[in-house]
């Protein structure tokens, strides 16, 4: 892990869009109590936030995937600097819906082949790696369905296209067969109840080792 400090807990949930990452991350911080601080990417901290409205509404060719990686690395340092730092400090389970393997797996693979340069802007702006990952498995068919059914005005990625969901699913994979340390893979075409029981005892036993 890159530049940690502070004995806190740094778990992430990633997924594609509607896998039912951001309700398992949830669950998970309300399952912990008061010692979880639940948060999210883009987003997270008041900067960050702003920056999210321009990532996520609007036509989905607003941007370039260049762009977009500046703008998320942008939010992803104000959300370090505000909200991650802070917690982790404090001794606290910081629990963020999407974190850099978004950026990775969206801008670095699925929307364009830009690896290289969003790893080098996440070596030099963020440095920093959760502790332990869930990555949300899903048949991309059926979660952008339910990605889109929500209304949410939060679809600009959604609106790319059932392709570039297989993509993202395919990208995640990968990636989690090259961190298999750190990203644990959930099948996320269960009940809820399930899923979330299946990562509490995950995240326990991880913890205890």
């Amino acid at each position: 892990m890159m530049g940690r400090a502070g004995a806190g807990v740094f778990v992430s949930f990633e997924g594609i869009d509607g896998s039912g990452k951001s309700t398992q991350a949830r669950l998970l911080a309300e399952a912990l109590g008061a010692n979880a601080v639940l948060t999210r990417e883009p987003g997270g901290a008041t900067g960050a936030e702003d920056i999210r409205r321009l990532l996520v509404e609007g036509d989905p060719a607003r941007w370039s995937p260049e762009t977009e990686i500046l703008l998320f690395t942008a939010a992803r340092r104000d959300h370090l600097e505000k909200t991650i730092r802070p917690a982790l400090a404090a001794g606290k389970t910081l629990i963020s819906d999407r974190f850099a393997d978004s950026t990775r797996v969206y801008q670095g693979a699925a929307r364009a082949s830009l690896r290289p340069l969003v790893d080098e802007l996440h070596r030099l702006m963020i440095r920093i790696e959760p502790d332990l990952t869930f990555l949300i498995d899903m048949d991309p068919e059926a979660a952008l369905a339910r990605g889109l059914a929500r209304h949410s005005g939060e679809d600009r990625f959604e609106e790319l296209g059932l392709e570039f969901q297989h993509a993202l699913r395919a990208g995640f994979l990968a990636l989690a067969q090259s961190q298999p340390g750190r990203i644990r893979v959930i099948d996320g075409a269960r009940a809820q109840d399930v899923i979330a029981a299946e990562i509490a005892e995950s995240f326990h036993a991880w913890a205890a080792a």
